[in-house]
């Protein structure tokens, strides 16, 4: 497959999906398996989104390597090819990080989300060297995940445009540190699909980007579907203020819920079993969004007039 089909693989809004838990905290198939249709059914489809599976916010971190695949393989069968399912890999060195993309190529992913193995304290040649053999041992589509807050993480622009070079690497996660100037990924965007985490994905749509990560996706894509149509058709102002409408609110709540329990996946779960979608809690030691919080999300949800299915209690109950 050459890199122009790899890369329609990963474009548009990244519903960045939970991963389904029990009340024993086991991993729910069956469940992710419904809720992939439902995705998919909602619009979440090739060329328009992309569903990333097992990444951080879904609690990919905390997924045994017996878990992964399979939670991987539920989502790819039940969308029947009609959807780009991305895999997140998580900081293991290249002997390991190669054996999980084998993996995930053989469980049906159409791309990889791939952390810098920061572990190793890679230097940039360490880093080039990595994503290189990564690339030589698949078929499939490497999406770099620019890691640069954690120590091992960062990725100068430098060695990004070094990455030409590599052929399966076909999209950047980009959020600039501080000392980097955000538009410097215009000087790579036509090479790659560069995908904004964080910041302005209006502003990275205009400068060449090709999707975004969002909050929402997962649990109402029609919103997140109506933003990537309005950058798509250069309504810009529409969009920006559109996105800022629902992002803004979610993530100032989200940093409040955290001072009284981490995790990346509690405000999604909080979300979906709002919508109507329950998947559960998240593992330990994360604790589930309590009433009072729900109650919080559920009004903030109610302003951008989407259609909240339960109350804070039911969807309490939902999650433990």
């Amino acid at each position: 497959m050459n890199q122009e089909q790899l890369k329609s693989y990963i474009q548009g809004p990244i519903a960045t999906v939970p991963t389904p838990f029990d009340k024993n905290f086991e991993v729910d198939y069956g469940r992710m398996h419904q809720l992939s249709q439902w995705w998919v059914e909602n619009g979440l489809v090739k060329g328009k989104a992309v569903i990333k599976v097992a990444a951080a916010m879904g609690e990919g971190p905390m997924l045994t390597d017996n878990e992964w695949p399979a939670l991987l393989r539920s989502t790819v069968q039940a969308s029947k090819g009609k959807a780009s399912v991305v895999c997140g890999l998580h900081y293991k060195d290249t002997k390991r990080t190669i054996e999980d993309a084998k993996i995930a190529q053989d469980m049906g992913a159409n791309g990889l989300q791939v952390c810098p193995p920061i572990f190793n304290a890679p230097s940039q040649k360490d880093i080039l060297n990595y994503f290189s053999d990564l690339s030589d041992a698949i078929d499939i589509g490497i999406m770099v995940y620019h890691t640069h807050w954690l120590r091992g993480g960062r990725i100068e622009v430098d060695t990004i445009l070094k990455m030409s070079e590599i052929e399966n690497i076909v999209s950047i996660k980009w959020s600039n540190p501080a000392d980097v100037a955000f538009d410097e990924m215009s000087k790579f965007s036509k090479r790659f699909n560069v995908i904004n985490n964080g910041g302005d994905p209006v502003t990275a749509h205009e400068l060449g980007g090709r999707g975004y990560i969002n909050l929402t996706a997962h649990s109402y894509p029609k919103h997140d579907l109506k933003i990537w149509d309005l950058m798509e058709n250069k309504q810009y102002d529409e969009a920006r203020a559109l996105y800022k409408k629902v992002d803004e609110p979610l993530r100032k709540i989200n940093e409040k819920f955290n001072e009284r329990s981490g995790g990346q996946g509690r405000i999604v779960k909080g979300m979906m079993a709002l919508m109507g979608l329950p998947c559960g809690a998240s593992r330990p030691p994360s604790e589930p969004m309590n009433v009072n919080e729900l109650s919080d999300l559920r009004a903030i949800l109610e302003t951008f007039d989407w259609p909240v299915q339960l109350t804070a209690e039911e969807a309490y109950k939902q999650t433990v």
